[in-house]
């Protein structure tokens, strides 16, 4: 499917231009609803709607608002800063800082590309009935794994969203009501995927019916219902068929493919000229070896000290306690001496930072790296799973301004996060035995990878890191979960989600600005206070004003 969707991509645009604006007359070039009653348009269209999952679409809007990585939403949370200069991308400024507005084009683009997706798996579900030969039921339970897993997304971000039916889209009434969840929904979708998709498929990137159980499991999970997240995860761990790649880094390389570990990923396909199908929603992440642009999506300081052990163990209550020694405020020039207490392995292929090599393009120099200025909020540090491995260059591609467009897949559910939700689920119910099982499986494999290493081949820091010997209260399982999500799932567009579920967001947020500000000043400074309303995102206004009061604005905006 990765190169199926390259293959199609300029008759796919011309299919689906339309039914993103919704307009009623058929566009010169595109194809009539009469032509696409057949198999071969089902799969089209199909395609289109698997298309969304990166984003990107043909309604406009910078590519970064709308993409399928969720990478800016972890600027919102305590993993990352925005980077690069303050008064770049200031939309994106004002989001990190919390002061947040119906107008940002982030979340409108963010909107508008969900509900692109799921009126493309509208569009499936309709053509589907108009066909009257053939069987289609597979592609039917595809197109309805994609629209709840787009609704799943709405209903993270934006909590009262409006629900779209295939009767609506089919009778052009997308003016729907916002008036609360859209759980039930979400939950049928991906139930009746379960019930209606194979258990593999033979092109990669489709979804299949434990693929649908894990986000019907996901889904359960957020509206606290552990004992069927539980139940659903729990069958996809010990039945699905899935395993953790022996390398964590795998999952970031292209060894790690539609691998053992992926559950469902973003196909991205780098090539030789304009990478259409690359990851153009992060192509400002980029900045170090070869003088790539832009210097954004910068990892907190919050995050690389969560990554501190004692005695191999994280530091729970008290890992702000100290800080992991940086170079901010250091230029390249001048010297500095890396951190050299006890640090979880997964720090350093989840964060760049200067003395540690960077993803196998040598010694990170510290600040010549670093867009931003010491009078930015950004600080000293780079993500690295976003980015290139040195000797990958099939991953390497370029977009029409010569930015940076990956084909590194982005994992939308890996093994590792499906093991920890069922952890989670476990330990709330109070099973703790369970919960401590599968929060060693990720913490071993952790111990038993390769560490990076320095030019001498020692491992290139003080790396320790053990298992957990026991869960004493299922309290304690609870707090050992969640803390893994983070060091496991670090920068991977989690985090923020996971704080809202857990509806400590506030408290969180409020003690990372004071922290961050320690060490890195200007975040303090502009940091606004996070308030109860950043628990959702906010309504987009044009949403609002085209829908004429239909659609009605979240609570504090």
């Amino acid at each position: 499917m990765k190169n199926k969707i390259v293959y199609l991509f300029i008759l796919l645009t011309a299919v689906i231009a339309c039914s993103d604006d919704f307009t009623q007359q058929t566009a010169f070039g595109s194809l009539s609803d009469e032509s696409l009653k057949n198999a071969d348009g089902i799969d089209l269209l199909l395609i289109g709607a698997y298309s969304m999952l990166d984003g990107n679409s043909a309604t406009g809007g910078d590519d970064w608002f709308k993409t399928g990585d969720n990478w800016w939403f972890d600027v919102m949370s305590d993993d990352a800063h925005k980077g690069s200069t303050d008064g770049d991308q200031a939309d994106l400024f004002l989001l990190e800082t919390y002061d947040w507005g119906s107008a940002n084009p982030y979340t409108t683009g963010k909107w508008r590309s969900l509900y692109s997706g799921v009126n493309r798996a509208n569009a499936v579900l309709v053509q589907i009935g108009l066909v009257e030969e053939g069987d289609f039921s597979q592609q039917l339970a595809e197109a309805r794994f994609l629209r709840g897993f787009f609704n799943l997304q709405l209903q993270k971000i934006f909590g009262n969203v409006s629900y779209i039916s295939e009767e609506n889209f089919a009778a052009l009434e997308f003016n729907q009501p916002n008036s609360g969840p859209i759980w039930s929904q979400i939950e049928a979708d991906f139930e009746y995927a379960v019930a209606n998709l194979p258990n593999t498929q033979d092109q990669v990137g489709r979804a299949t019916a434990w693929t649908a159980k894990a986000f019907l499991g996901k889904t359960y999970l957020y509206q606290s219902n552990w004992a069927d997240a539980y139940a659903s995860l729990n069958d996809v761990v010990t039945n699905g068929g899935f395993a953790l790649r022996s390398e964590f880094t795998d999952n970031f390389r292209m060894a790690g493919d539609n691998s053992s570990e992926s559950l469902l990923a973003i196909q991205f396909t780098a090539d030789a000229t304009t990478s259409f199908n690359g990851n153009r929603g992060g192509t400002l992440n980029f900045s170090g070896p070869n003088g790539y642009c832009c210097g954004f999506y910068q990892a907190s300081q919050d995050l690389v000290n969560a990554y501190q052990t004692a005695a191999g163990l994280p530091l729970l209550d008290t890992y702000n306690t100290t800080d992991v020694a940086s170079d901010y405020g250091i230029n390249s020039s001048d010297p500095f001496t890396p951190h050299a207490g006890p640090l979880d392995p997964r720090l350093d292929y989840t964060v760049g930072r200067r003395g540690i090599d960077y993803n196998g393009f040598g010694v990170h120099p510290g600040k010549d790296w670093i867009r931003a200025s010491f009078a930015d909020i950004s600080g000293p540090y780079m993500t690295k799973k976003n980015f290139y491995n040195n000797g990958e260059d099939a991953n390497v591609g370029t977009g029409g301004w010569g930015e940076q467009r990956s084909g590194i897949n982005y994992h939308l559910m890996r093994f590792a996060d499906v093991l920890l939700m069922a952890a989670e689920a476990a330990a709330e119910t109070g099973n703790t035995a369970v919960a401590l099982n599968y929060v060693n499986q990720i913490r071993n494999r952790a111990k038993n990878m390769t560490y990076v290493k320095d030019a001498a081949g020692a491992d290139a820091a003080n790396y320790v890191i053990e298992p957990y010997n026991s869960f004493p209260s299922a309290a304690y399982a609870v707090k050992a979960v969640r803390f893994e999500r983070r060091l496991e799932l670090g920068v991977e567009g989690h985090r923020l989600f996971d704080l809202r579920r857990w509806g400590n967001s506030a408290s969180v947020i409020s003690e990372y600005i004071s922290n961050e500000a320690r060490t890195i000043t200007p975040f303090g400074v502009a940091a606004n206070a996070y308030q109860s309303k950043h628990d959702l995102s906010p309504i987009p206004l044009n949403a609002i004003d085209q829908s004429q009061g239909v659609i009605t604005q979240n609570s504090g905006y």
